[in-house]
């Protein structure tokens, strides 16, 4: 434990390693893995449908019209796995009605259900109350108004991203330059649309600079993500066959969109670590109960307890009884601003005691025998006039015959 305990100090004295430290412990202290499925889940049940809609569109489209067929085909939708191969068959791609109602239901029930998702993790990694979040219905509205801004927002993105992409007609010596030029306004443009995101998902909104840092964390990550994608298209799914690009389409917009929505998370937790000021925290404490949690483990611990407050007249009190001997109590009263913190007992300090030299044994006194007078205390010569009246007389003499 000697070793553990100094890596614990180290950490907790300098800030680059407390503060990653403290994004981890948040992302597993909410179960972050699970968010990110459950983000996934929807994200998948929006994204999927969407391509039985797009073919079954092309397919209403493109019969009759053997014109917008070809521009279709030397367009770059014929490398887009399934419709590609579907453009270059004879029959093309068919139209079908129910195959649009039923693409639309799924998709509609994809994107609520992510909208509600999205507002569900900003609420559990703000510890919102319950009573705080907003009701059902008002929750599937906001949901809506939720997708149109992020669909209107990744649109432009797009869009952008795609002009960046044919950088060529600026010249050879422009290319470089402009690419990077492009990508930085990529990903700052990207960290503002994610900054009023996440502003907007949650009840009640944080102020802009509290939202900023995590969205322009994931902005970051998420040029990364389109590297990965780029890379995976191209090695895996060309030149595979029909069946093959199908699995590996689902599978890889599976991974894909996990991966992203884990970096979500751990934006979400970057902003929640530094408006909190939630680091340092223990080492151990995720592991173990003998620990001496710091201020910001009992914060992030109280965090967890309070967001389970159903009404608004609930006062929620959490006790932490330290090893020390100290009592911390951390009170969130109805409609406040934020938690209160008290400290009932002080910590025992326990201070080291002097030794005291062994004393010698004092060496032992001879009892003195007391004095004790021959004389009783009655007949004890006595001065003054009442001893000498007190003195025994001479018995008197008899008197003998007169001559």
């Amino acid at each position: 434990m000697g070793v553990v305990s100094g890596i614990d100090r180290t950490q907790r004295r300098f800030t680059p390693f407390s503060f990653p430290l403290a994004v981890i412990y948040k992302f597993f202290d909410d179960q972050g893995n699970y968010l990110a499925a459950a983000l996934t889940y929807y994200a998948f049940i929006a994204i999927f449908p969407l391509l039985l809609l797009a073919s079954s569109i092309f397919g209403f489209f493109l019969q009759g019209n053997p014109e917008l067929q070809e521009q279709v085909l030397n367009s770059a939708l014929a490398t887009f796995p399934i419709i590609g191969d579907q453009l270059g068959r004879p029959e093309g791609l068919q139209g079908s009605t129910g195959a649009v109602i039923v693409g639309t239901v799924a998709a509609l029930y994809g994107a609520l259900g992510l909208g509600v998702q999205i507002q569900n993790l900003l609420a559990v990694a703000w510890a919102v109350p319950r009573n705080s979040r907003p009701n059902p219905i008002l929750l599937r509205v906001k949901s809506l108004f939720l997708l149109v801004f992020a669909g209107l927002a990744v649109l432009g993105i797009s869009i952008f991203s795609a002009i960046g992409a044919n950088t060529e007609v600026f010249g050879d010596r422009l290319n470089g330059t402009i690419r990077v030029l492009i990508q930085v306004a990529t990903v700052i443009i990207v960290g503002l649309v994610l900054t009023g995101l996440f502003r907007f998902a949650r009840a009640p909104s944080p102020q802009r600079m509290r939202s900023a840092p995590g969205a322009f964390t994931v902005a970051i990550l998420w040029q990364g993500l389109q590297y990965v994608g780029t890379v995976y298209a191209t090695n895996v799914l060309d030149g595979t066959s029909s069946l093959n690009q199908t699995f590996g389409l689902v599978l890889g917009l599976i991974g894909l969109i996990y991966i992203a929505a884990v970096m979500a998370v751990v934006g979400l937790e970057v902003n929640v670590v530094l408006a909190r000021r939630l680091w340092p925290r223990a080492l151990l404490t995720p592991f173990t109960d003998q620990v001496d949690l710091t201020e910001a483990d009992r914060r992030a611990y109280a965090m967890y307890a309070q967001m389970q407050r159903h009404k608004g007249f609930e006062t929620v009190v959490v006790r932490f009884d330290g090893r020390d001997g100290g009592t911390h109590e951390i009170v969130l009263e109805p409609h406040a601003r934020g938690p209160e913190t008290r400290v009932l007992t002080e910590p025992t300090v326990e201070v080291p005691l002097r030794k005291r030299r062994p004393q010698k044994a004092r060496k032992s006194q001879k009892s003195r025998t007391p004095r004790v007078d021959p004389t009783p205390p009655d007949l004890a010569p006595q001065e003054g006039p009442a001893a000498r009246d007190a003195a025994p007389q001479p018995p008197p003499t008899p008197p003998g015959p007169t001559p």
